[in-house]
């Protein structure tokens, strides 16, 4: 009986380690390198970050590929950005961790 027990807690316990694991992966890419911006947020819908900080010229705006789109419409017209969005390294749309918000500096 006992040795049961020890089995169902190492499973137990196995699988809480994984959940743990797998549900605080980080797959966002690193922070834009950029001068005009040092807050961000994670759209994870659009797998592109966001100007959060609320000083900058840029508040609100989203970046990918060294740009600035100041609205969403601009950014999915973007040809690059179509191509990034239907490409294999598209980081969006996972659901887990939308909206995070990051400081760089």
């Amino acid at each position: 009986m006992e040795s049961k027990t020890k089995k169902l807690l190492a499973g137990v316990t196995s699988v809480a380690m994984i959940a743990s694991i797998v549900g605080c992966q980080n797959n966002t890419p690193a922070l834009p390198d950029d001068s005009n911006c040092d807050e961000w947020e994670w759209d994870d819908d659009d797998g592109v970050y966001e100007c959060d900080e609320t000083t900058s010229s840029y508040y609100g705006h989203y970046f990918y590929g060294g740009s600035y789109y100041s609205n969403k419409a601009s950014l999915l017209k973007s040809p690059s950005y179509q191509n990034y969005k239907n490409s294999s390294s598209f980081k969006g749309g996972k659901g887990f961790g939308s909206g995070s918000s990051f400081s760089g500096g």
